[in-house]
């Protein structure tokens, strides 16, 4: 795992907004275990997750609300937006009006022309804008890019992804919110990563086409989709992102003119994160998986009989996100995700709610590049 190891400079101060799940499982034990970043302050106007902040996290300030971090900017060097998606934009335009790089967990905005609005707005103050796609550094997505780099599937004819949950109960809350504002829903939730991964495998997509269902009772929002990719360079991705799937399907199955790659189960990382353990802790072990959740490499084989080669899976390394936006704020280099990656992402978002309004295929370009 990669860190910043320069001890003689102070380390970049940061401001998180919100401590919800996003907020406290996954961006403040990230940037608390990061060389060169210190969790400086966290913003919630809820008593308990206030406790909670300073009690994960000894010696952080808290706030209640995005303007009393902002009247403190001159103090802060990055600002982390983990708050609902809805306020993502706004937030975003703030801190970056303040002089402030920042990085937004996904989505990072409802568009690609407000994400694309944000990067002109970085760009033109010189400041790091970053999405916070942590899935880039799954053990199985990593594994996956491994494969296609050696050449071990040979051409790569189609991509599966399946991000399946069993939920068959709605949770309620903003995420399930049926209010287009909120940007609830699987699409944008869900949807963000395996898009992300798509794109950032493949290149841009061409042609979209999309199936989205609202089907558990109750529920506002759309909690059963599929997406297809046709991507510039021919491969075929095909998404599925499900509260109501009863048997899970692999989470990866990959098919190439040499070979397929089928793997099951999800990257342990956030488990260990919602257990309470830190990347800074056992480092040899994190992100580790057994052998018996290995993905299988083969060809006119099936994997659910014991067919292909096990595959030791690489270990993942959510850490890696922030270390590369500490690298970039001290460098003054590429930030791990940019703003424009995340447009992209967006576009195709966008055209497959667009394509399962409206029951046809979406063409979108290579303006999606």
């Amino acid at each position: 795992m990669d860190g910043i190891t320069d001890t003689s400079r102070a380390p970049f101060r940061v401001g998180l907004i919100g401590y919800g799940l996003a907020g406290s499982v996954f961006h403040a034990p990230l940037i608390a275990a990061t060389d060169g970043l210190a969790l400086d302050t966290v913003v919630t106007s809820d008593p308990g997750r206030q406790a909670q902040a300073v009690a994960e996290h000894p010696g952080v300030r808290t706030v209640p609300d995005a303007d009393a971090l902002f009247t403190r900017a001159a103090e802060l060097d990055l600002i982390v937006i983990a708050s609902p998606n809805r306020t993502h934009v706004a937030l975003a335009r703030t801190a970056l009006e303040a002089g402030l790089p920042v990085v937004v967990d996904k989505p990072l905005a409802a568009t690609a022309a407000e994400a694309e609005s944000l990067a002109e707005l970085a760009d033109s103050r010189g400041l790091l804008l970053s999405a916070f796609q942590n899935r880039r550094w799954d053990n199985d997505f990593l594994t996956v890019r491994r494969l296609i780099d050696d050449g071990a599937l040979g051409e790569v004819l189609r991509f599966e992804s399946r991000f399946e949950r069993w939920r068959p109960r709605p949770k309620g809350g903003w995420r399930e919110s049926g209010d287009p504002a909120e940007l609830g829903g699987l699409l944008y939730d869900l949807g963000s990563h395996v898009v992300d991964q798509a794109l950032a495998l493949f290149g841009p997509a061409v042609t979209v086409y999309a199936e989205s269902d609202v089907r558990r009772p109750g529920a506002e929002a759309d909690d059963d989709t599929f997406i297809a990719l046709t991507h510039a360079g021919g491969v075929r991705s095909h998404l599925w992102v499900s509260a109501v799937t009863a048997q899970l399907g692999p989470r990866f199955r990959v098919l190439g003119s040499r070979a397929g790659y089928v793997k099951y189960g999800l990257d342990p990382q956030e488990a260990a994160l919602r257990e309470g353990r830190r990347p800074a802790g056992d480092t040899a072990a994190w992100g580790v998986e057994p052998e018996s959740a290995w993905g299988r490499l083969g060809a006119g084989e099936s994997p659910a009989s014991g067919g292909g080669e096990p595959v030791p899976t690489l270990a993942g390394d959510y850490p890696a996100y922030y270390a590369a936006v500490a690298e970039a704020l001290r460098t003054g280099g590429e930030p791990p995700v940019g703003a424009r990656e995340a447009a992209s992402a967006l576009r195709v978002l966008e055209a497959a709610k667009l394509s399962a309004a409206e029951g046809r295929t979406v063409r979108i370009g290579k303006e999606s590049a």
